[in-house]
């Protein structure tokens, strides 16, 4: 009987790798020469470990939503909605164009051209966004039960609000901006949540 042999690479390291090719070119631009090449792998060495060039991508957004992960435990810590949309989007202006990264963001780069065959690229995608919207949508219900956020203000709008905001300073990252020009974004953005210090007391 002949045994399988065990993988000979690091999942992991592998996996940061096929992340940046991902993020770099795009689903339909990562040929699977530029995934194995930056892997260190053989094709048959993927397919065994991930099924198909999808299963890679899957698996690399898996390991892209442990670092999410981390920055919207930052972000949602905040105490105020504003400081969560301060936090949220000055991270963002500063992740986007950090240099030891790709431009923008895999979760909008990973998807913007997709061809014939990869037409469920763009909604794992969108799916994988969807989760941070959930985030913001439910801290800002707890906002406003709390009374840091007005009876008038639509949660789902302002977390909507926020990830469009998001993704349009991703595109702007990866087409050459600058973390000043993305923070100017974000400066503007927060516009939409009333600084608590300077609100007015109703009481008497």
């Amino acid at each position: 009987m002949v045994m399988g042999r065990p993988r000979s690479f690091d999942t992991d390291k592998a996996l940061d790798e096929a992340m940046e090719v991902f993020w770099r070119h795009g689903y339909d631009g990562a040929s699977l020469t530029m995934l194995t090449r930056a892997m260190g792998i053989k094709a048959p060495s993927l397919y065994a470990a991930f099924g198909s060039k999808e299963g890679l991508l899957r698996a690399a957004l898996d390991r892209y939503a442990l670092r999410r992960s981390e920055h919207m435990r930052y972000v949602l810590a905040g105490t105020s909605a504003r400081e969560v949309a301060e936090r949220f989007l000055n991270s963002i202006a500063e992740s986007h164009t950090d240099p030891a990264n790709p431009p923008g963001c895999l979760l909008v780069q990973g998807g913007l051209a997709c061809g014939e065959g990869s037409e469920n690229i763009p909604f794992e995608l969108a799916s994988r966004r969807a989760l941070t919207e959930t985030e913001l949508r439910e801290r800002f219900i707890r906002a406003q039960d709390d009374g840091d956020l007005a009876e008038a203000s639509d949660p789902a709008a302002l977390a909507r609000f926020l990830s469009t905001v998001a993704s349009g300073m991703g595109v702007l990252a990866s087409s050459g901006a600058d973390r000043d020009a993305l923070r100017e974004v974000a400066r503007v953005s927060l516009s939409a949540f009333p600084d608590p210090s300077t609100r007015v007391s109703t009481k008497s």
